[in-house]
């Protein structure tokens, strides 16, 4: 049976179908040499598949083992694999895999916290974000200004956005003091940057926004910030029965690991540990800049000693320069 190469790449872990159809539309994948186009199919999996020349494990439908991660994404991080500008992705701190690759169910930008799941399985990444599959995402936002009753009325009916009507399927007012004011509300699309444009239709400005729920995935205490859990067998199975794929019959996850789930401790830890690694290799970075600006300055003075552009050092930096310079002249003495 054939199978369309978007859908057998996503199943490999290369990304999610819609990822895959922007790379072959790029042209940077092949099949056995050629070029591939947008509806070609695969009809058995011993071709030579590659992306941007390096060759691809295709992974059989039998072979393939779903897994699930929820995490708890921080402020400022980004959803994103890798930045030029070398800051912090949502994919830092997620454990390796042998084969294939994380793909993100969705993304939240910057400036948005909260409930963030990974899958190894393209295919069910795809489903889950599609819109036809209508699965709710909930958010506690929080919001700077007056709101009334008119206006909640406004984004439950549908606002007209550029890109089209958008509306919260739900909002459920959480309490506040003076003009901030807390809501929970949930969508059934993820377009970007949804639920802060609704709200700044009405005039009102988001302060803070963090996403609680996934379809019945809820982000609990027992996951910290910046931290990691995969999801057992049964939860897996629940988001696959949502879009209607399979169910998945094994796991990655021990015995033992289901029995003894890491603690809320454990994880703090590892996040802890993680963060300290990484201001030790900023500081080292920048440690290492500042060596190469002093060795640059260095190469620039002159044979003599002074510098170009640069005062001529005096006191006990220009002895310890030259250490001869003032150093009294030996006695002599009588034989």
């Amino acid at each position: 049976m054939s199978e369309k190469l978007q859908k057998v790449l996503a199943r490999s872990g290369q990304g999610s179908r819609r990822e895959i159809e922007l790379m072959i539309q790029h042209g940077r994948v092949s099949i056995d040499g050629n070029v591939a186009k947008l509806g070609d199919r695969l009809d058995d999996l011993d071709v030579n598949v590659r992306i941007d020349g390096h060759k691809i494990d295709l992974v059989a439908p039998s072979d393939e083992v779903c897994r699930v991660l929820a995490y708890n994404k921080p402020e400022g991080e980004l959803c994103t694999r890798h930045d030029p500008e070398g800051r912090r992705t949502v994919f830092d701190r997620l454990p390796r895999l042998n084969e294939g690759r994380w793909v993100s169910v969705g993304r939240l930008d910057a400036n948005t916290a909260g409930l963030l799941l990974f899958t190894t399985d393209g295919e069910l990444a795809n489903r889950l974000m599609h819109p036809s599959r209508c699965v709710q995402r909930e958010y506690m936002v929080r919001v700077f200004g007056e709101v009334t009753e008119q206006m909640v009325r406004n984004v439950v009916r549908g606002v007209e956005l550029e890109d089209g009507m958008a509306r919260f399927e739900d909002v459920v007012y959480a309490g506040g003091e003076g003009m901030n004011h807390t809501f929970y509300v949930v969508i059934t699309e993820g377009r970007n940057r949804e639920v802060r444009r609704l709200w700044d239709s009405q005039g009102v400005t988001v302060s803070r926004l963090k996403r609680v729920r996934y379809g019945d995935i809820f982000l609990t205490k027992d996951l910290p910030r910046g931290g990691w859990m995969e999801l057992e067998l049964k939860e897996v199975n629940y988001l696959r029965e949502m879009v209607e794929l399979e169910p998945e019959t094994r796991t990655a996850l021990t015995v033992e690991g289901q029995k003894r789930k890491r603690g809320v401790r454990q994880i703090r830890r590892a996040v802890r540990r993680h963060e300290e690694r990484l201001n030790e290799e900023s500081s080292r970075g920048s440690r290492r800049g500042r060596q190469d600006k002093r060795r640059s300055s260095s190469r620039n003075q002159d044979v003599d000693g002074s510098s170009r552009g640069r005062r001529k050092p005096s006191g006990n930096a220009a002895n310890r320069r030259n250490p001869l310079k003032n150093k009294p002249a030996k006695p002599r003495t009588r034989k």
